[in-house]
């Protein structure tokens, strides 16, 4: 397994790109109205998540400023699966199981932007290419 090594870092840095921009995508649902909008995203709680998705999700695409934006988006993602889904779930079962309250995505979100945190931008970054400290991959 040590072979697979090499590719560590294009790999990282493609995860955190695709998962910059999915996440950029819904703030531009609920801000924008773009790709068919959503339902009920004219709220200010809606609207404040939205432009933290669309602006973080964009600045940890790139790989810029990446671990406070991470640590405000894994934040962000747990406020929005403890608020939305445990909040408005109607039976036990859906407030345990984020399968059955449909929160498995903000679930998701918030572990791999915690994640982030830790790892950094990785070494084909923004950051790295300004020579901020730590945001180089950890080596191990």
């Amino acid at each position: 397994m040590n072979a697979l090594n090499r590719y560590a870092d294009p790999v990282y840095c493609i995860m955190r790109l695709i998962v910059g921009l999915m996440l950029a995508c819904h703030g531009a649902q609920l801000v924008l109205g773009q790709f068919g909008g959503m339902p009920g995203s004219d709220n200010p709680v809606s609207q404040i998540g939205g432009w933290l998705q669309l602006v973080g999700g964009l600045l940890v695409a790139f790989g810029l400023f990446s671990r406070v934006a991470a640590f405000i988006l894994s934040g962000e993602m747990a406020v929005a699966y403890f608020m939305f889904h445990v909040g408005h779930a109607t039976t036990t079962t859906a407030k345990i199981f984020p399968i059955a309250n449909k929160g498995e995505l903000a679930v998701f979100y918030c572990w791999v932007f915690f994640f982030m945190v830790f790892y950094g931008a990785g070494r084909w970054s923004i950051d790295a290419l300004m020579g901020r400290s730590g945001a180089a991959a950890a080596t191990g």
